[in-house]
């Protein structure tokens, strides 16, 4: 059972205290910056609550609910997790991270749509061609996969986490080819793969006049410039990862929540704001398992957190192959009884209340002062 706590520094402190230090800003950051300082405040409203056995009494103000803010993550994660647990199958699964060559990361970051679009197909496509190689698994395979634009120092790092079943249908759907134990597919032919798709459509979107070439990418508007960038990233190292698996569906659920609503910084990991400069948690690369502390300028910390804005409505959690089309739930039935299980995979309770506790342990409903009475609803508070 995990332990929560409620950190005493948050990201909407920083911004409540310097955000007026950034200057101008596109207005998908100044609505993320405003939704996280008025999130659980009065700005937005609520209700107030009161104990039925003693005198405890408080006010619960509304979420904001920006998928960019640190506090409203956690209740959404669980809701998606308990959606997706019926799609999932009896089988090892596996974690396949794509990663690009830190040189193609300010062109997907003047580009954002257009770029993380690319990976999405190029990183999908990559997988499904390789899967159906008879000399690797010949195969069908459906896997999620989830955008992330951000490295623990919050500086662009654009990659995506696919979570993938160990196995697929063959073309007639009569027989679930499984992987090799503990071996999916050959992150070598994954890598070359994944860089000749990558550098074709990024080549095939310029002459397409999709990119936009501003700031300190603006010399890419020529195409020897633009070209050349292609063959170095060419010859860096393409990183394609794949993670240990783990076995069956209840590992997969508590893994999946790890990535799905995960944002680039949580509360949890400020530690301290000396002046003007903040202290936060990042991995320690030299000592794995540890953590050390990073300490930056604010309004640089603020600025590297803006970085990772989405465009607005852009998808960041998309599923493929058996497990993204139309017959998603034709290809899940056939792929369990194929393997004799017969039974769907039971959801967590819908509620949000049920949720928490069923997660934390924690009743929000029990009174926090006497832990005997309940609270109520005293009265609504507008925004």
């Amino acid at each position: 059972m995990k332990t929560f706590y409620r950190p005493e520094l948050e990201v909407a402190d920083l911004f409540n205290r310097f955000g007026h230090e950034l200057g101008a800003l596109p207005f998908s950051s100044q609505k993320v910056i405003h939704d996280i300082t008025c999130c659980r405040t009065r700005k937005l409203g609520g209700h107030s609550v009161q104990c039925d056995k003693c005198e405890y009494q408080k006010n619960s103000y509304n979420s904001c609910r920006n998928r960019h803010c640190p506090k409203c993550q956690f209740l959404s994660q669980l809701r998606w997790i308990d959606k997706r647990t019926k799609d999932l199958l009896p089988c090892q699964y596996f974690h396949v991270v794509f990663t690009i060559p830190s040189e193609l990361n300010p062109l997907l970051l003047w580009n954002k749509e257009v770029g993380y679009d690319i990976l999405f197909r190029a990183a999908s496509e990559t997988l499904k061609d390789v899967a159906q190689n008879p000399k690797q698994l010949g195969a069908e395979i459906g896997f999620i996969g989830v955008l992330h634009t951000w490295a623990q120092n919050l500086k662009d790092h654009p990659h995506i986490h696919f979570i993938v079943p160990a196995g697929g249908l063959n073309k007639k759907k009569t027989i679930w080819v499984h992987c090799k134990k503990d071996f999916f597919l050959s992150v070598r032919v994954l890598s070359e793969v994944f860089r000749g798709k990558m550098l074709e459509k990024i080549e095939e979107a310029f002459h397409q006049g999709k990119f936009q070439f501003k700031g300190k990418i603006d010399y890419l508007e020529h195409f020897p410039n633009f070209k050349e960038l292609l063959i170095t990233a060419a010859s860096k190292e393409w990183v394609v990862y794949a993670k240990e698996p783990f076995n069956g569906p209840k590992q997969v659920i508590n893994y999946l929540g790890q990535y799905t609503h995960r944002i680039a910084i949580s509360n949890y990991r400020l530690v301290k704001l000396d002046g003007d400069k903040i202290h936060f948690k990042v991995r320690d690369k030299e000592n794995p398992g540890k953590k050390k502390i990073l300490v930056l300028d604010v309004r640089e910390f603020l600025r590297r957190f803006l970085l990772h804005v989405l465009p607005k409505g852009y998808v960041r959690i998309r599923h493929f192959g058996l497990l993204g089309s139309r017959l998603k739930k034709q290809n899940i039935k056939i792929a369990r009884a194929i393997q004799g299980i017969v039974e769907a995979i039971e959801n967590l309770p819908l509620d949000w209340k049920q949720l928490l506790k069923s997660f934390t342990g924690l009743d929000p409903d029990q009174c926090p002062q006497c832990k005997i009475g309940t609270l109520i609803t005293a009265g609504l508070s507008p925004p």
